[in-house]
C-alpha cells in the first residue's frame, strides 16, 4: 500500500498516548528506573466507591449534547435547503453570517450573552446551556446539510410532489433517507463540540449544570493521576462508542432499505 507508512504513523500517534493513559490509570506511581509500573488501580477503587458524581456528570453531558444535536438539526433544515437550491442577491453574505459563530472565538460574545441570559432567566439552567451550545455549533450542521442537499439535487423532491406527495411526506420519505449521511456527519461534529465544551457550560450553567468536562478538568491537575487518566479514557471512549453505534445503525438502515 502506497499510504501504509502514513497510516502507521497516524495510528501510532493516536495509540501511544492511549497506551500511556491505560498504564497511568492502573499505575499512577510509575517511576524511573522501573521497567514496569506497579499496578495499584487506585483510580478504579476511588470511582467504584464514589460513582454518583461521575455518573451524574456523564448523564448530564450526554443529555445536553444529544439535545444540542437535535436542536441544531431542527434549526438548520430549512436554511440549508434555501442555501442549496435558491439563488438571490446577498446569498453569499447571508451564508457567511450564518457560519460566523464557527469563525469567531466563543469567548468574544459569551460574556454579553451571559448578561442577556441572566435578564431572561436562562442563566444557570440546562436550557440555557443547550441554547448557547446550539448557537456555537449549528454552523457545522448547516454546512453538512447544505452539502447534502446540493449533492442530492431537487429532482427527487420534484418528482414526489408531482405524484401528489405533501411537503412533509417528501421530506420524511424522499429527502431524509438521502440526507442521513450528511446528518450523521453534522451530528458527529456538533456532539463533539457540545460534549467537550468546558468554558461556556461553566459560564452559562454557573456550576448548577453538571458536565463531564467540569468533572474531568480538576482531576487532570490533581495529584490523583490514576483517576484523571481513567476519566480521560472514558472521555475518549464515549464519542467513539456513539460513532460506532451511529455507523452500524446507518449501515443496517441502508442495507434494509435497498434490499426491499
Amino acid at each position: 500500500m502506497k499510504h501504509a507508512p502514513t497510516i502507521i504513523v497516524l495510528a501510532l500517534l493516536f495509540l501511544l498516548p492511549v497506551v500511556v493513559l491505560i498504564l497511568q490509570a492502573g499505575a499512577p506511581g510509575w517511576r524511573f528506573p522501573d521497567l514496569w509500573p506497579e499496578l495499584t488501580f487506585d483510580g478504579f477503587r476511588f470511582l467504584a466507591a464514589r460513582p454518583e458524581p461521575f455518573l451524574t456528570a456523564l448523564a448530564s453531558s450526554l443529555g445536553y449534547s444529544l439535545t444540542t444535536v437535535a436542536v441544531t438539526l431542527a434549526m438548520t433544515i430549512l436554511p440549508a435547503q434555501v442555501l442549496a437550491f435558491r439563488s438571490f442577491p446577498g446569498k453569499n453574505l447571508l451564508e457567511g453570517l450564518l457560519l460566523l459563530p464557527a469563525l469567531v472565538p466563543a469567548m468574544t460574545f459569551s460574556m454579553g450573552l451571559h448578561f442577556i441570559f441572566i435578564k431572561i432567566g436562562l442563566a444557570d439552567t440546562t436550557p440555557g446551556v443547550i441554547l448557547v451550545l446550539s448557537m456555537i455549533s449549528y454552523p457545522y450542521m448547516l454546512r453538512a446539510l447544505t452539502t447534502g442537499y446540493t449533492l442530492m439535487g431537487r429532482e427527487y423532491a420534484v418528482c414526489a410532489r408531482n405524484l401528489g406527495a405533501s411537503k412533509w411526506r417528501v421530506f420524511l420519505e424522499v429527502e431524509m433517507p438521502q440526507l442521513l449521511p450528511a446528518m450523521a456527519a453534522g451530528a458527529s461534529v456538533v456532539f463533539l463540540v457540545a460534549f467537550s465544551e468546558y468554558f461556556l457550560v461553566f459560564l452559562i450553567g454557573g456550576g448548577s449544570v453538571a458536565s463531564f468536562t467540569g468533572y474531568l478538568f480538576p482531576l487532570i491537575t490533581s495529584s490523583n493521576r490514576g483517576l484523571g487518566a481513567l476519566i480521560t479514557l472514558v472521555f475518549l471512549a464515549v464519542p467513539i462508542v456513539l460513532f460506532i453505534v451511529l455507523e452500524l445503525g446507518l449501515y443496517r438502515y441502508h442495507r434494509k432499505r435497498w434490499m426491499r
